[in-house]
């Protein structure tokens, strides 16, 4: 199998392209995906290939382009829409929560919602508190909607080719941090179930759990830790919504402890949920309670050093694991 290494941003590129090539069904539309190829050049060369009426800049408007989508999906097509950023979706909260995940539900199975919410989530980089959101812990609080959230390009084109097959609704979030991250993607077509977590380090002392840009960070702390002795099973878990406990537990019946890594800010996060459902299912197999590592409880500062001390970095993970592993 061939295999090329490209950027985050071109292997979102490329599932889009290939299943508005699959299927004339799906579309693209958002701010500025057309003429100027992408806020991010994730959409670059999509409006040569497809034409206006699959690829559509939008006006500023996130509740009406979110809202004419929904419809749009209700009435037998696969919209994608790019915000962005999810800060901006947040004015778009009616749509993408209160109708779209719940239209099959209400509807008794008559109309589906096959749509796709796809942009940067989390710190991009000294872009203040405004456009950082992390919004994972807002939304996968709601039922009838899936979240997936890549870490790398493998990932990221796996699973959004599923996402657009999904015929429920799919928030799918990235980070500009990762666009220009490049990775190993198969040049044959592959899709990444959901609910399949990824072990990226296999460990004996102690699991550390993570998804998007976060895992990065885990994988740092684990080599660092790797130095002192302490061995780390680091395990993405692709999505959150639905959530692969069975891989953490099968990890913590292994290791006795377990780290989250979380960008969400903690209180009601998908971190503590998480660390909710291991406490459940391996009550007698933990040797410590497990401890998660949140972006800290403030608004995102815009200095740059202020802003990655905010984040759960690898100091503050590696602190973490000696917490659960020295007292064990």
């Amino acid at each position: 199998m061939s295999v090329r290494m490209i950027e985050y941003r071109e292997a979102l590129r490329e599932a889009m392209s290939e299943e508005m090539r699959r299927d004339k069904r799906v579309m693209l539309l958002g701010e500025e995906v057309a003429q100027y190829n992408g806020a991010y050049k994730v959409s670059r060369g999509m409006l040569d290939e497809f034409g206006a009426r699959r690829v559509i800049d939008t006006p500023i408007s996130e509740s009406g382009f979110a809202g004419m989508a929904i419809g749009a999906a209700m009435l037998g097509l696969r919209p994608i829409v790019e915000f962005m950023s999810w800060s901006f979706s947040l004015v778009a909260a009616d749509p993408i929560l209160n109708n779209a995940p719940k239209m099959l539900y209400m509807s008794g199975g008559q109309f589906g919602c096959p749509i796709v919410f796809r942009g940067n989530d989390g710190a991009g980089g000294q872009l203040g508190s405004t456009h950082s959101w992390c919004v994972e812990g807002l939304f996968s609080n709601v039922p009838g909607l899936k979240m997936a959230i890549p870490s790398n390009p493998y990932d990221a084109k796996g699973l959004l080719k599923t996402a657009i097959r999904d015929d429920d609704p799919v928030f799918f979030l990235e980070s500009e941090r990762m666009l220009a991250a490049k990775g190993e993607v198969p040049e044959a077509e592959y899709l990444i179930p959901f609910g399949q977590a990824r072990v990226c380090r296999v460990g004996t002392d102690c699991t550390i759990a993570s998804w998007g840009r976060p895992v990065h960070f885990a994988v740092d702390a684990a080599e660092q830790l790797a130095k002192e002795g302490i061995s780390c099973e680091v395990i993405d878990m692709r999505t959150v919504r639905p959530l692969d406990i069975g891989s953490v537990v099968r990890s913590v019946k292994k290791t006795g402890c377990l780290v989250v890594a979380d960008q969400s800010w903690s209180f009601g996060s998908p971190g503590s949920e998480l660390a909710a459902q291991v406490h459940q299912h391996c009550f007698d197999d933990l040797d410590h309670y497990v401890v998660r590592v949140h972006s800290a409880d403030v608004p995102t500062p815009y200095a740059q050093n202020l802003e990655a001390e905010y984040l759960p970095n690898a100091r503050r993970i590696c602190e973490a694991v000696r917490v659960v592993t020295y007292n064990t």
